[in-house]
């Protein structure tokens, strides 16, 4: 069975302004690729309003209503999703899918190291040149010299592949110039073993409150008192409407990502979705209808996997992310937490996410930090800022949670 491979993704812009753009993806399945396309719609800004799935298990077919950004590269964003559908093979000179999926290579691994003056904002504006060129960041280390220098050194990969030529990083250098100007003093690209991305076991940088409160699988009873967290979320389950699948029905209010946050839930769960609905109602209340089943081809009977599921879900669309601004001694810093795939992916946006609110608050940075760490069996990816002691004291604490944790929700 297969399809022609321009058919496999379709996007249909709407004519009117404002109304969502259609997606249509039509290749054979494979396991977490719900996610997979999620993620990817994430990463180029755009939320979902509506969606249908429906799979036998060997082929599915997926229809995505998504709204966003004016200048979305549509082109880019259907190559995208028709790298991560299963790969294509020729025959009799007709491109068609298959499900045969070779596991894929490391990406290479490179150090971006930009020596700048200083300003308000000037990290904002590199993460948006590096989102812009699809360059991602697996680990960064920025610090502000006393004579107002920044040293910033990202560790990224590139989803073209193309950094290790001459042609990709002088285009690099370029565009990031053409945005800093005279604030750029040096800009150099060199590669690196992949091993400095290893998840760092030692969390010395992590303060008690944060590893405490924050490393959880499951929902708690009750959570601290002041923790950011969506609305009421709502989950049932129901063996009775169809013979061969569980329905889960979710009801919660919509954020940034949040199909992407069902989906690799249940992808860590080894749950297959046959067919599901998602909408998007008034005031940011989501219906989402499951019809599901294990990886055995079974319902979900259970009442304990049933229990450890729904807490488990609650507590991704409760806290997708965790977001908390700490005193230490002096020193004021900004941490937020996001737990990582199990293929290893980060949640994308999520630097930018913090550099845009901090850059909206005006507030400067001093120091910020990427690093990965592996706590209660789960690997984390743990940001910390440590912001100017200048703007503490005009932005409250509570003003600079607010704020982050609006943005990276998509609430702003």
């Amino acid at each position: 069975m297969g399809v022609l491979q321009e058919d496999v993704v379709i996007i249909r812009q709407s004519e009117k302004e404002g109304a969502p753009t259609e997606i249509t993806i039509n290749c054979p399945d494979k396991t977490g690729l719900g996610c997979d396309l999620c993620r990817i719609i994430l990463f180029f800004g755009l939320s979902i309003v509506k969606g249908d799935v429906s799979t036998d298990g060997k082929w599915c077919y997926l229809v995505f209503w998504v709204i966003g950004k004016s200048e979305t590269r549509w082109n880019l964003l259907k190559r995208r999703l028709v790298e991560a559908c299963p790969s294509c093979f020729s025959a009799s000179e007709i491109s068609f899918f298959r499900s045969e999926v070779r596991p894929p290579k490391p990406p290479d691994v490179f150090l971006l190291t930009l020596c700048c003056h200083d300003r308000r904002g000037l990290l904002h504006d590199v993460t948006r040149v590096l989102c812009e060129f699809e360059l991602t960041i697996k680990k960064v280390k920025v610090s502000t010299t006393p004579d107002g220098r920044a040293i910033n050194m990202f560790f990224i990969t590139d989803t073209r592949e193309l950094l290790h030529t001459n042609e990709r990083r002088k285009e690099t250098r370029e565009c990031l110039n053409a945005v800093l100007g005279d604030a750029m003093i040096s800009c150099d690209v060199e590669k690196v073993g992949s091993e400095i991305t290893a998840c760092s076991q030692a969390s010395s940088f992590l303060p008690s409150a944060i590893t405490e409160d924050t490393f959880v699988l499951e929902m708690p009873n009750q959570l601290p008192s002041g923790t950011l967290t969506s609305s009421s979320v709502s989950i049932a389950f129901d063996n009775l409407l169809s013979p061969s699948h569980t329905l889960v029905q979710i009801i919660c209010q919509d954020h940034k990502g949040l199909l992407y946050d069902i989906m690799r839930t249940l992808k860590e769960y080894n749950i297959q979705i046959s067919y599901g609905r998602f909408t998007v109602k008034q005031r940011r209340q989501c219906e989402i209808d499951l019809f599901i089943m294990q990886v055995d081809g079974k319902k979900i009977v259970d009442p304990s996997k049933q229990k450890s599921l729904a807490s488990r879900l609650r507590l991704e669309l409760l806290r997708p992310l965790r977001v908390a601004v700490l005193s230490r001694g002096p020193e004021t810093e900004l941490f937020v937490t996001n737990p990582v795939e199990l293929s290893g992916k980060g949640r994308p946006l999520v630097f930018y996410d913090i550099t845009l609110a901090l850059k909206m608050l005006n507030t400067g940075i001093f120091l910020a930090e990427i690093r990965r760490h592996m706590i209660g069996g789960r690997e984390w990816e743990v940001y910390r800022v440590l912001l100017d002691e200048g703007d503490i004291s005009s932005v409250p604490r509570n003003a600079i949670e607010g704020k982050v944790w609006k943005m990276l929700m998509g609430w702003e």
